[in-house]
């Protein structure tokens, strides 16, 4: 099952992202449940992420959110998980 996990930076929390960036990746590596991901922008700004997780259900997503080290750190605002179906790519 594809999830996308769309989750918003807290304002001014830049800082917190760059000290847990090294984590974070190291995390989808070793999960294995990541197919694509990256950063949301405002013009040079990273200001989120989206994610798309490849697990057996919601559950499992959510817990791969909790236990990102991202969402460990407080760097989120906020986090969806809401049920992908991919078209195109």
């Amino acid at each position: 099952m594809l999830i996308a996990l769309i989750a918003r930076d807290k304002p001014g929390a830049l800082q917190t992202r760059l000290d847990n960036r090294s984590a974070h990746l190291a995390y989808i590596e070793e999960t294995g449940v990541v197919s694509q991901a990256g950063p949301l922008l405002d013009g040079d700004s990273m200001i989120g992420s989206l994610i798309i997780l490849d697990v057996e259900d919601l559950a499992a997503a959510q817990s791969w959110a909790d236990s990102d080290p991202y969402a460990k750190a407080g760097l989120f605002q906020s986090v969806e998980l809401i049920a992908w179906k991919k078209v195109i790519g």
